[in-house]
């Protein structure tokens, strides 16, 4: 790790909003982290879709794009810029890294979109296209943390591209082996109880 003290690095962790969290850029959010140190904290949300098809605005990658094949708001900074993210099926493992995908975590990690889609057709199992991103700076990720605004899992490649990205949050809680679990049972809306 690169020279972290206090923070331990949450990169390929999931932030998983509370219902608690009331900024409703997050509201029932599930962020990838994609960078963690103590220099801030870089995500993307990914159970977002937007309605603008990949096609309108990376037409070479259109194709490669997994189910919904639309462009994801990854967060409220940059939304005029894209992520690719990408899994590569084996991509664990130390085999050799394609050109244009750079590991995030285990078989996770970011696509050049600079690149010719070509390069990396062969070797991707799923990629999502984000506009946008999520951002923190020093510090302020683990205060809100403290503050109780985030569960923090661990990520499955299969978040990623998830077929179902409305059901993500319920999902992924779902999934805990602990407590977390029956988080996923809170109501969209707890006055109505």
């Amino acid at each position: 790790m690169s020279g972290m003290t206090e923070v331990s690095s949450l990169t390929g962790r999931l932030l998983v909003a509370t219902p608690a969290l009331a900024d409703p850029n997050f509201d029932r959010a599930v962020v990838l982290l994609l960078d963690h140190d103590e220099e801030g904290s870089l995500g993307v949300v990914l159970n977002r879709p937007t309605p603008v098809d990949v096609g309108d605005i990376l037409e070479g990658w259109a194709d490669l794009a997994g189910e919904p094949g639309v462009v994801f708001q990854g967060g409220p900074v940059s939304l005029d810029s894209a992520l690719g993210v990408a899994v590569i099926p084996g991509g664990a493992s130390g085999e050799r890294t394609p050109l244009g995908w750079r590991r995030v975590h285990g078989a996770i990690g970011l696509v050049d979109l600079e690149a010719p889609p070509e390069l990396l057709a062969s070797a991707l199992g799923s990629l999502r296209i984000f506009a946008g991103y999520a951002g923190w700076g020093p510090g302020q990720l683990e205060d809100e943390l403290v503050e109780g605004a985030w569960y923090v899992v661990e990520s499955e490649p299969g978040d990623v591209s998830s077929p179902s990205p409305e059901r993500l949050w319920r999902e992924v809680l779902r999934r805990q082996r602990n407590e977390l679990a029956m988080v996923a049972t809170y109501p969209d809306d707890p006055s109505l109880n």
